[in-house]
C-alpha cells in the first residue's frame, strides 16, 4: 500500500531540515510508547522538525510519495499512538519546545506543540496563572495531551484539556498549514475542526502550535489523604463532595496494593496501613483549593467533617508545599512502580459514570480473577475515568495477551452497558480499536472513517490507529 523511502526521498527530507536521522542514528525508543505490549516497530528514517514549515516540508514530500508518516511527543502514550506501526517516516516535534507568549489581558498562553506539560506549568506558576490541565505524566508534550484529551487529575473541577485549546496551527496530511479556532471563547462558527482535531491522536493532523486558556492561580490549596477500611466506601463518598458545594480541585481513588507498591518504589511511607487496629483497604487523596487560607481551611473542615460520617477512618491534612508534595508522589510513581515489578502489562482508562463507579470496580476485580489476571487500580474518582493495570508476573506473552483480550470483552461491554466508554484520556491508539468498534458501534465507525478519508486521502498519517482497520 505505501512506497519504501529511497535515497532520492531521504535527500530531499534532509533539504527541509536539518535533523534527519537513518539506521543506527534512529533512536530505539521511536520503536514504541511507555505499553511496549503494543508491539516494536522501527521506522525507516527519523526527523526532528524545528517549526511548522519544516512539517509542512516534511509532509508534502512524504504525501507525494505515499510514504506513512507517524507523529510523537515525549512517547508517554499508553495505547500505542506513537508506533510507527508501518515504518515510513517518525515525526518526533519535541524539539518544537518554544512558550512563545502570553496575553494576560485575553487569558491565554501561544506555545509550540512540544512544549512538557511540567514546563508550561512551572512557567505559568511564575505569572501567578494555571493551566488547569493535570495529567499523571507531567513529562508529556502539551501537543500528545491536546491529541489524546488528556484531562488529569483537575478535570472534576477545571474540565478536560479539550476546555482549554482556544486555537490551534495544523499541517495537514497534504502538507497545508491551516488554523483552526481562534483566542475568544465563544463559537458559532461552522463545523468545530478544533474539537475534531482534539483528541484525533495525531490521524487527522499534526498540530504545531497551541493557544490555550489559562486563568488566576488559586492562593490557597490543602490536600487530605483519607483512608477508608474497603473501596467502595471510598468511592461512596465521592458525590458527597460535590452535593456539599466544595468543588474539589481533585478526586483520585486508589486501593491498598497499589500504594504499597508506589511506596516501596519511592522508598517512603506516607499512606497509613492500619489505624486503631483497622486495617485500610482503600483511600482518597482531596485537593480543596480557594483564594485564600481561611477559605480552605473552612474547606478542609467541611470536608472532614463530611467524610468521617460516611465511614472514612480518619483524616489527615497535608495544608504546606512538602507536605502535599509527599501526599502526591505516591500517586505521581503509580505507573512506574506497577511497570517495577511486573514483566507483562497492559491496562485501560475506561470511563464511567461516577456513581457507577464501585459496583463496576467490583466487577472489574471478580472478572480478573476469573480470567485468571492480577488486576490493579486507580484512578480519578471525580469524574470516573478509572485506570486498570492487568499484571502477570509467570505467564507467556501469548497466554497473558489472550487472557487480556477476553478480560476487556467482559469489562469494556459492562462499562457501555452502565453507561461508559472506553477511554478517558490515554486515547485508542492501536492497541484499543477492536474494543472502540464494539463500543460505539458499526455506524458510527464508519463516520469516524469518512472523516478520516476526508483529511487523510492517501491514509499516511498515523495509520492503524484509532479508526483505520484497513
Amino acid at each position: 500500500m505505501y512506497n519504501q523511502l529511497t535515497p532520492e526521498i531521504v535527500e530531499q527530507l534532509k533539504a527541509v531540515t536539518s535533523y534527519v536521522f537513518e539506521g543506527e542514528d534512529i533512536n530505539p525508543d521511536y520503536a514504541k510508547d511507555e505499553m511496549p505490549i503494543y508491539g516494536t516497530h522501527m521506522p525507516d528514517v527519523a526527523v526532528q522538525p524545528r517549526s511548522t514549515e519544516e512539517v509542512a516540508g516534511i509532509m508534502k514530500i512524504c504525501y507525494e510519495n505515499n510514504i506513512p508518516v507517524t507523529p510523537r511527543g515525549a512517547g508517554t502514550g499508553l495505547a500505542g499512538g506513537a508506533v510507527p506501526l508501518c515504518g515510513g517516516v517518525l515525526m518526533d516535534i519535541s524539539k518544537m519546545n518554544k512558550i512563545k507568549s502570553y496575553d494576560m489581558e485575553n487569558f491565554v498562553v501561544e506555545i509550540e506543540a512540544g512544549v512538557l506539560l511540567n514546563d508550561l506549568a512551572e512557567d505559568c506558576q511564575g505569572k501567578g496563572m494555571l493551566y488547569p490541565p493535570d495529567p499523571g505524566e507531567k513529562f508529556a508534550c502539551v501537543g500528545g495531551n491536546v491529541a489524546t484529551n488528556a484531562g488529569g487529575m483537575r478535570a472534576v473541577k477545571y474540565g478536560a484539556t479539550r476546555d482549554y485549546v482556544r486555537a490551534m496551527t495544523v499541517v495537514l496530511p497534504t502538507g497545508e498549514i491551516t488554523r483552526l479556532g481562534a483566542t475568544v471563547s465563544k463559537t458559532s462558527s461552522g463545523y468545530s475542526l478544533l474539537n475534531l482535531m482534539i483528541g484525533s491522536e495525531g490521524t487527522l493532523g499534526i498540530i504545531t502550535e497551541l493557544t490555550l486558556k489559562i486563568i488566576p492561580a488559586p492562593k490557597a490549596a490543602a490536600s487530605l489523604i483519607i483512608p477508608f477500611e474497603d473501596l467502595h466506601s471510598a468511592l461512596g463518598t465521592v458525590p458527597k463532595f460535590k452535593m456539599a458545594h466544595m468543588d474539589p480541585q481533585a478526586i483520585e481513588f486508589m486501593e491498598r496494593e497499589i500504594v504499597l507498591a508506589s511506596e516501596r518504589y519511592i522508598g517512603k511511607s506516607v499512606f497509613p496501613q492500619e489505624l486503631d487496629g483497622t486495617q485500610i483497604g482503600a483511600y482518597l487523596l482531596v485537593t480543596l483549593d480557594g483564594n485564600s487560607e481561611d477559605e480552605v481551611d473552612a474547606l478542609v473542615e467541611q470536608a472532614a467533617e463530611l467524610v468521617l460520617e460516611e465511614g472514612a477512618i480518619d483524616v489527615l491534612v497535608a495544608d504546606t508545599p512538602s507536605k502535599m508534595k509527599d501526599a502526591w508522589a505516591a500517586r505521581s510513581s503509580f505507573l512506574e512502580a506497577i511497570m517495577e515489578e511486573t514483566k507483562l502489562l497492559d491496562e485501560c482508562d475506561v470511563v464511567v459514570p461516577v456513581n457507577k463507579i464501585a459496583d463496576y470496580l467490583e466487577f472489574v476485580n471478580k472478572t480478573g480473577e476469573e480470567c485468571g489476571l492480577t488486576i490493579k487500580s486507580f484512578g480519578h474518582a471525580g469524574d470516573g475515568n478509572l485506570h486498570i493495570y492487568q499484571c502477570s508476573n509467570d505467564l507467556e506473552e501469548e497466554e497473558f495477551k489472550s487472557r487480556v483480550d477476553k478480560f476487556f470483552d467482559i469489562i469494556y461491554k459492562e462499562a457501555t452497558g452502565c453507561g461508559g466508554l472506553v477511554s478517558g484520556e490515554h486515547g485508542i491508539g492501536s492497541g484499543k480499536v477492536k474494543y472502540l468498534v464494539d463500543s460505539v458501534g458499526e455506524t458510527n465507525m464508519a463516520i469516524m472513517e469518512g472523516i478520516k478519508k476526508v483529511f487523510d486521502p492517501k491514509m499516511i498519517l498515523n495509520p492503524g490507529k484509532v479508526c483505520y482497520r484497513g
